[in-house]
């Protein structure tokens, strides 16, 4: 009989170590490792993973994030903690975002005034696109 390999270490020295809520459980015998084969919880797309922490880099909230993107705000600080991210300092800049479709994107970047200021992004976020702007702060 093969048993599956350790999801912490994938060594194939694991066995059996009784039954849980009727799931069979399996110790690694390398690592010391518990687990059962189906792993319980939904998994998140790196997708949003990806675009939470670029996100977080660009000076929005953890809140914002969950707001915007759908997904927890202690997801998100778990995988700021996670990677190891560092949001850069902000003194002296403030970023304002807007969520726009297509036609809004188009018709925000032809008009002059919009294009003034300390800097922006777009990025995708799904179907829609987020516009990002520093701007300094106003005393």
């Amino acid at each position: 009989m093969t048993y599956p390999q350790c999801p912490r270490c994938q060594s194939n020295s694991v066995v059996k170590s009784g039954i849980v809520n009727d799931r069979q459980r399996f110790k690694c015998k390398r690592c010391n490792y518990s687990f059962t084969v189906n792993k319980l919880g939904k998994q998140i797309d790196s997708y949003y993973v990806i675009k939470a922490l670029q996100l977080y880099l660009e000076g929005i909230s953890y809140r914002e994030i969950e707001r915007l993107l759908g997904v927890s705000h202690v997801s998100v600080m778990n995988w700021v903690r996670k990677y190891r991210i560092k949001a850069p300092t902000q003194q002296d800049y403030r970023p304002t975002y807007k969520v726009l479709n297509h036609t809004e994107l188009s018709n925000y970047f032809s008009k002059p005034d919009n294009l003034q200021g300390a800097g922006m992004i777009v990025t995708e976020v799904g179907d829609k696109y987020m516009l990002i702007k520093w701007e300094r702060f106003k005393e």
